[in-house]
C-alpha cells in the first residue's frame, strides 16, 4: 500500500481504503478501480491524496461513453494545442517579470512603469487573438497556479481586459481597466506570507489584518501618482453596492466604476482557482452564487454583462453533472445562466428544469 497525490493518479489504481470527504461523507469505497471519472470525483471533493494498492490492475481498460464523447474533450484539445503551450510559456515569462516589478515597487519604492506593465499583458491578449482559442479558453485551462497574489493579479488583469470588450469600452478605457486589475492586490505584499498562505481558517485578528491590504495598496499607488481609478480599485474592490463590503462600507453611488468591475472579476477568479486549502470551485457554481446575490452586491449592468458572457465561454466544454453523468454544454439558458443545456449521450438535459441537478465540474 502506498500514498499517492490525487493529481498523480491514473486509471487502474486500486483504492486501499475507503475515502471520505471533510464532512465524513463516503466518496469511494476500498477496492474501487479508479477511472477518469472516479479521479475527477476525488479532485472535486478536494481530496489531496489517497492510499492505493501497490499493483495497478493489469490489462485495465476503462469503458468510455460512446458517440460524441469518443472525441477528445474540448479542454484537452486546447491543452494539447501549440497555441496553448505558446500562450502558457508567455504567461509564465510575463508572470516572472510582473513579480519582479511589483516587488520592486513595494520593497524599493521603484516608480510604476504602467506602459511596461500594460505592454506585457496586452501581448498575451494579442497572442490569443491570433489563436484558434480565446484568451478565456486559455485561462480556463491554466487553473493550476496556487499563487495567491501574482498569478491571481495577472488573471484578473487579463479577464478585465476581456470584460472591457464585453462592455464595449473605448480602447484607452480597457487599457486603464487592465491596469486596475493588475494592481488591485498590490497591498497584499504588505501582509505577512504566513497569513496570506495559511492553509487553515484565519483567526479574526488575521482576517482583519488581511483586509488592510486595500488601504495599503491605495497608499502605495496614490503616492506614485497613478490614475485615480487604479488607486481607487485597490481601495474599493472589496466594497459592495449594498454597503456590505470593506474597508469603508461604501454603497453603489460612492464606489469607483472601475473598482466595481475589478471586484466582480476578483471574486470570480479567486473562487474558480485552486487554493492551498481547497480545490477550484466549479464556475457554474460561482455563477449560481452571483445569480442569487449579485444584483444586491454588484452593479446590475456589470454583473449581468459579465455572467452572460463568461457562461458562454464554456460552450462545448465537457462537464460532470451532480448525478455522475458526463456531457457537453451545448446551450446557455439566458434566464438561468448557471443551468445550461447539456448533451449526455443521445439525451439533451435542460438543467433549468431540474432543481436538484447541476454542473459539478468542468472537465
Amino acid at each position: 500500500m502506498k500514498k499517492i497525490k490525487t493529481k498523480e493518479l491514473i486509471p487502474g489504481f486500486v483504492l486501499a481504503e475507503d475515502v471520505f470527504n471533510y464532512n465524513g461523507q463516503l466518496i469511494l469505497t476500498k477496492g474501487t478501480v479508479l477511472t477518469d471519472k472516479a479521479i475527477t470525483r476525488l479532485e472535486f471533493y478536494s481530496i489531496l491524496s489517497v492510499r492505493v494498492e501497490d499493483e495497478i490492475k493489469e490489462n485495465f481498460v476503462e469503458e468510455l461513453p460512446q458517440g460524441d464523447f469518443d472525441q477528445m474533450p474540448h479542454s484537452e484539445i486546447i491543452r494539447q494545442s501549440p497555441e496553448f503551450n505558446e500562450f502558457k510559456g508567455t504567461f509564465d515569462d510575463t508572470l516572472s517579470d510582473f513579480k519582479s516589478s511589483i516587488n520592486n515597487i513595494v520593497e524599493l519604492n521603484s516608480p510604476i512603469n504602467t506602459e511596461e506593465l500594460l505592454s506585457n499583458t496586452k501581448s498575451l491578449i494579442e497572442q490569443a487573438k491570433h489563436s484558434s482559442f480565446s484568451a478565456m479558453d486559455m485561462l480556463h485551462n491554466m487553473r493550476q497556479y496556487d499563487d495567491l497574489t501574482f498569478a491571481h493579479s495577472m488573471n484578473v488583469s487579463l479577464i478585465c481586459n476581456v470584460f472591457g470588450g464585453w462592455l464595449k469600452m473605448k480602447p484607452e478605457e480597457i487599457d486603464l481597466l487592465t491596469l486596475c486589475g493588475m494592481l488591485h492586490d498590490l497591498g497584499k505584499l504588505k501582509i505577512p506570507d504566513s497569513i496570506i498562505k495559511k492553509p487553515d481558517k484565519l483567526t479574526t485578528d488575521e482576517y482583519q489584518l488581511v483586509k488592510t491590504h486595500t488601504v495599503e495598496g491605495y497608499h502605495i499607488l496614490k503616492a506614485q501618482g497613478v490614475n485615480t481609478h487604479i488607486s481607487n480599485s485597490a481601495l474599493m474592490h472589496h466594497e459592495r453596492c449594498d454597503g456590505s463590503g470593506y474597508p469603508l462600507g461604501l454603497t453603489s453611488d460612492r464606489i469607483d466604476e472601475y473598482a466595481k468591475i475589478v471586484g466582480i472579476v476578483d471574486v470570480y477568479d479567486a473562487m474558480t482557482s485552486a487554493r492551498i486549502y481547497r480545490g477550484p470551485m466549479c464556475p457554474f457554481r460561482v455563477i449560481e452564487l452571483y445569480e442569487s446575490e449579485g444584483l444586491q452586491k454588484y452593479d446590475a449592468h456589470y454583473i449581468l454583462t459579465f455572467l452572460e458572457n463568461v457562461s458562454n465561454t464554456y460552450l462545448h466544454y465537457n462537464v460532470l453533472l451532480s448525478d455522475g453523468r458526463i456531457g457537453k454544454i451545448v446551450f446557455i439558458n439566458k434566464n438561468a445562466l448557471s443551468k445550461p443545456i447539456v448533451q449526455c449521450m443521445d439525451e439533451m438535459v435542460d438543467l433549468s428544469k431540474h432543481k436538484d441537478l447541476h454542473v459539478e465540474k468542468i472537465l
